[in-house]
């Protein structure tokens, strides 16, 4: 279930949920963060790329919890994510999770 906060929202599908336990070592602790850092390049920023860290939740500007990991973006992190949606979905290709951006609409 999403919970949201603000006006993002934050998707997480199963198959990348499975792949952030196995991969990364998360646990209902310690979840996953996701924030922008200088460097790189994402379809948003030109000069910054979102970046994903396994950390404890502080004060989240919105989170989904799945399998009873939460996947979040702090507050003080939103700023990267102005205006849009993240959608993390599993890419069977490259066998590993995906990021897609999403313009928020806006009633």
């Amino acid at each position: 279930m999403n919970q949201r906060m603000g006006r993002m929202k934050l998707t997480i599908d199963e198959k990348s949920q499975a792949w952030f336990e196995e991969e990364m070592g998360v646990s209902k602790e310690r979840g996953v963060r996701f924030l922008g850092k200088v460097y790189g390049c994402s379809p948003i920023h030109e000069g910054f790329s979102l970046a994903v860290e396994v950390d404890t939740p502080n004060n989240p500007f919105v989170s989904v919890e799945k399998n009873g990991i939460t996947y979040f973006v702090e507050t003080g992190d939103e700023w990267f994510f102005q205006g849009h949606d993240l959608d993390v979905v599993f890419d069977e290709k490259l066998k590993e999770p995906s990021y897609s951006y999403r313009a928020i609409q806006t009633a």
